[in-house]
């Protein structure tokens, strides 16, 4: 997952993202997690035959460790899974550090001295690709890959491997993990709105994006329901790098161009478009206090960056006071 410093925010790092969000922590994130643990290996485990454990490293307890997506499935295995838009060689070594951290927290230190053999949950290594750089649909990373090898040792003689299943999950790319998960499908489509947005020049590409994709069906009870949290994780997650390269080498406040939604109340006065509507404006109301608290800029400064039209800067400063 795309990872980015806030200014004045101490190097923090911000890790939801609506992936982590629809896999990880979600009302229905077990049900979605399960479906894409299903489609990785043919399986087809049912809910509520099955025990699921999430074990997301907490980045305040482990404060430079934050993983995307980890769950313990009955017991037996621990399937990690990291979501990226930039391909990333030193994946096995930071996979080693995360599951290093969860078995850390889960196999209590004294039994590691115990004579006889503890038992402990096989893990699991995928990387999820939805980048724009041409990829394969799958490719495997090895950890053994990066050793420096001293001469006449043979890449075999690695007492140390971890191997990492990386999936290319773009629409058109990965069709063949996509039609096996709804929501690793319908995520991918959603971000493939999202960049056709950016690509076409719309307004405000986020508020069209979702509103396209409740209008054919992608995703449309999340989007509805955590507009606000959408509107606010794509604000300070989303990556420029893949999706809106011209504005790359720009500065934070440059960089964020989601703006107003001119015109979207025309034609939206009623239905449930209308309560997409509400939910992204108040989702533009605390994305504005973030800024606020969180990167230490005045009202007006943030009401710039967010192209703020004048005459409801008003409207804004007394909401926010």
């Amino acid at each position: 997952m795309a990872e980015k410093d806030i200014p004045g925010g101490g190097n923090r790092r911000i890790k939801d993202s609506m992936f982590v969000d629809l896999f990880g922590k979600d009302i229905n994130a077990k049900e979605n997690f399960l479906s894409l643990y299903n489609a990785l290996h043919g399986t087809d485990l049912r809910l509520e035959d099955t025990k699921l454990e999430p074990e997301m490293i907490d980045g305040a307890v482990y404060m430079s460790y934050a993983n995307d997506v980890a769950m313990m499935v009955n017991g037996q295995v621990v399937v990690l899974i990291e979501h990226q838009s930039t391909i990333n060689q030193n994946m096995p070594l930071r996979l080693l550090d995360y599951v290093t951290r969860i078995y850390e927290r889960i196999i209590p230190a004294r039994k590691k001295y115990y004579r006889s053999r503890i038992q402990i949950p096989m893990p699991e290594f995928y990387v999820l690709y939805n980048g724009t750089d041409d990829f394969p649909a799958e490719e495997v990373m090895r950890l053994s890959d990066a050793y420096i090898r001293p001469e006449g040792r043979e890449p075999d003689d690695a007492t140390l491997e971890l191997v990492v299943r990386v999936y290319n999950i773009n629409v058109g790319k990965g069709d063949a993990l996509l039609e096996k998960c709804v929501a690793l499908r319908q995520y991918s489509q959603f971000i493939a709105l999202l960049r056709e947005a950016h690509r076409t020049g719309k307004m405000d590409p986020l508020s069209w994006a979702v509103r396209e994709a409740v209008r054919k069906g992608i995703l449309p009870e999340y989007l509805e329901r955590k507009s606000t949290e959408v509107f606010n994780m794509f604000l300070m997650e989303y990556d420029y790098k893949d999706d809106i390269a011209s504005q790359r080498e720009e500065s934070l406040e440059e960089g964020i161009r989601i703006g107003e939604k001119r015109g979207l109340e025309e034609g939206l006065k009623k239905g449930r478009l209308t309560g997409l509507e509400e939910g992204l404006e108040k989702g533009r109301l605390e994305s504005m206090r973030l800024m606020m608290q969180k990167l230490n800029m005045p009202l007006p400064q943030v009401m710039e960056t967010l192209n703020i039209p004048p005459e409801k800067r008003g409207k804004y400063a007394s909401l926010l006071s």
